[in-house]
């Protein structure tokens, strides 16, 4: 995460610029009008770079953000930003539409038109900013998509992952892994969008976006010994059939898929130095199996030989 603009380390009559300078960093060219410019203004900004796509947060004070046709025409990247509404409420007018914006809905704001966005007293909104040649759909169905987001079975599922996106990219920032979660977050807004414009084109994506995020989750979670299908359903706003259907999609069976993937776990550690001296049974427990001798009949029927025999063969020694 990087800190654009933090005004509590600013005398107060740098504070109203320092805004407006970071928020053209961060985002395209607009007015900037605070609702107490000579008085309390307030501000922080951070910010991810998750590969192509970036994620913004702004709280403070009462502001208003105009994005007018002179805006429009100095140019900027041809860029979309999918946000939440974290504190507080807005007012977002754009494309002859007016809404107020409550606390965990979501706002989607065409960056390449003109609008009109404001709060009054505190407030906070995030926002991913992606491009619309990475994105994939067009200007069209974008702006179709705008009046009927809440109308898509992704909505409740995109919000959840917006809203706890900037935690989740901090434990990421500086690996490979935050510009796949950029990737894969881009695959869920085009999923979103495009099942709320009901472009027929891109249905098909949905369920396959939705399972890559499944996976995801349940490999973030692979020692925990409470995850289970229910769990996985419930956490992203499914049924349990429609869970199991996603993995017979795949031709997988998600009971064979996890036990799979916690003996691939449990395989690494059995041959990491650091674990050397670790019983083979607290290993397997940590990975899932409770059961020594089941844990061991299923290691050495996955690669034809025991756990113990495992560790000596790729340990390497002091």
């Amino acid at each position: 995460m990087a800190v654009l603009l933090e005004t509590a380390t600013l005398p107060r009559q740098d504070r109203a610029e320092a805004f407006y300078a970071a928020m053209m960093s961060a985002s395209v060219p607009s007015r900037v009008e605070h609702e107490d410019r000579h008085g309390e203004v307030h501000a922080r900004m951070d910010f991810w770079q998750l590969g192509a796509p970036d994620l913004f947060r702004n709280e403070g004070s009462g502001i208003r953000l105009v994005r007018t046709p002179r805006h429009v025409r100095i140019g900027a990247p041809e860029r979309l930003a999918l946000a939440v509404q974290v504190i507080g409420s807005g007012q977002f007018s754009q494309d002859n539409t007016d809404r107020r914006v409550h606390t965990g809905e979501l706002m989607l704001v065409d960056l390449t038109a003109p609008y009109d966005f404001a709060w009054s007293g505190h407030g906070a909104s995030q926002a991913f900013q992606i491009d619309y040649d990475d994105l994939g759909l067009s200007v069209e169905t974008v702006r179709r998509a705008a009046q009927r987001l809440p109308s898509s079975p992704l909505y409740e599922l995109v919000l959840h992952h917006l809203t706890v996106l900037p935690v989740v990219s901090d434990s990421l920032q500086g690996t490979p892994a935050a510009e796949a979660l950029g990737a894969a977050t881009t695959q869920l807004v085009r999923a979103l969008l495009s099942s709320a414009a009901d472009d027929r084109q891109w249905h098909p994506a949905v369920g396959d976006v939705l399972f890559t995020r499944i996976l995801w989750y349940a490999r973030r979670h692979l020692t925990d010994p409470e995850l289970s299908p229910a769990r996985i359903a419930a956490e992203h706003n499914i049924s349990l059939r429609y869970l199991y259907k996603l993995f017979a999609g795949h031709q997988l069976s998600f009971e064979q898929w996890l036990i799979g993937e916690r003996l691939a776990g449990a395989r690494r550690q059995l041959a990491s130095p650091e674990s050397r001296h670790r019983p083979v049974a607290a290993i397997a427990a940590e990975w899932g199996f409770l059961d020594p001798g089941h844990f061991t009949r299923r290691f050495r029927r996955a690669h034809g030989m025991t756990p113990q025999e495992w560790r000596r063969l790729h340990s390497n020694p002091d």
